[in-house]
């Protein structure tokens, strides 16, 4: 019981700085692209870890290397996407549609735990999707159609990854040492994609940003990965839904975004059949 305490507690910590780092993603698209945004969030990430591994002489070697590289690839193609959808659309938006990762990972599941949805857990996913169709309608007939689904694979990844993440905490690998295999390659990965792009130069101007986006990040990853390591998949799954809440109001707060009506009970069906699938 401690234990599934303890990851509600980290898990609520990794919402709320996940929230700031989707708002520091936003801040920063009118001036960098989303290939230059995951490799700042994921370099400024990796110094503060290696920084965190010297100190606590963390060893980085590992018998889990295949399910690392899993993890990290599947997470860095789901923050490439992630970071894309709230470049183009209004951040609870983009974050509503990354969380569908709960009930992609309740759908998963089944294939990495051996663990058989019943017909209430089913029904629930079938209400969750259905609110992520709600969400993606009003974009569906504008003009952001493809950054709906961009966003909407972002929480396939998401999903993915933490099915991987869920696999090294039961094979007890250090937080840190997950992070950092997740933050090097994605930080090897978007700048080899920079190569292919222009860059923008003017990164001391707007540094505050790019140092906001790392630390949240850093912050976010850590509390996560503790989270999926001392608590309970699922319930650490439906407990992700806070970030919606925590994204709306940043989002109103800071860009004065509003929602339409059928977006808001699109992610209140989002967050209800997350809620019951968590508990199954």
């Amino acid at each position: 019981m401690a234990r599934v305490q303890n990851g509600v507690i980290w898990m609520i910590i990794a919402t709320f700085f996940f929230a700031f780092m989707g708002m520091f993603v936003k801040l920063g698209s009118p001036y960098f692209s989303e290939i230059e945004l995951v490799f700042y969030r994921s370099f400024v990430s990796l110094v503060f870890i290696i920084v965190i591994i010297i100190n606590k002489k963390i060893s980085l070697k590992t018998n889990y290397k295949r399910l690392h590289f899993y993890r990290s690839f599947v997470g860095f193609l789901s923050l490439l996407a992630f970071f894309y959808a709230i470049s183009h659309l209004p951040l609870s938006t983009a974050i509503s549609l990354n969380y569908t990762s709960p009930l992609f990972v309740a759908l998963l599941i089944p294939f990495f735990l051996h663990k058989k949805p019943g017909l209430h857990v089913c029904s629930m996913l079938l209400i969750g999707f259905f609110g992520a169709f709600l969400v993606l309608k009003p974009i569906l007939i504008g003009n952001d159609s493809y950054a709906g689904f961009i966003g909407l694979l972002s929480g396939l990844g998401a999903g993915l990854a933490y099915l991987f993440m869920a696999q090294l905490g039961k094979v007890n690998e250090p937080d840190t040492r997950v992070v950092f295999y997740f933050t090097f390659l994605s930080s090897f990965g978007a700048a080899f994609l920079m190569l292919f792009e222009n860059i923008n130069s003017e990164i001391f101007e707007h540094g505050w940003i790019l140092l906001g986006l790392g630390l949240s990040a850093t912050i976010a990853q850590l509390a996560l990965t503790k989270a999926y390591r001392v608590g309970n998949t699922l319930k650490n799954a439906g407990l992700s839904y806070l970030t919606i809440f925590f994204s709306s109001l940043l989002g109103l707060i800071v860009f004065s975004e509003m929602l339409n009506a059928l977006s808001i009970v699109g992610i209140l069906l989002i967050i209800i059949s997350g809620i019951f699938v968590s508990k199954k």
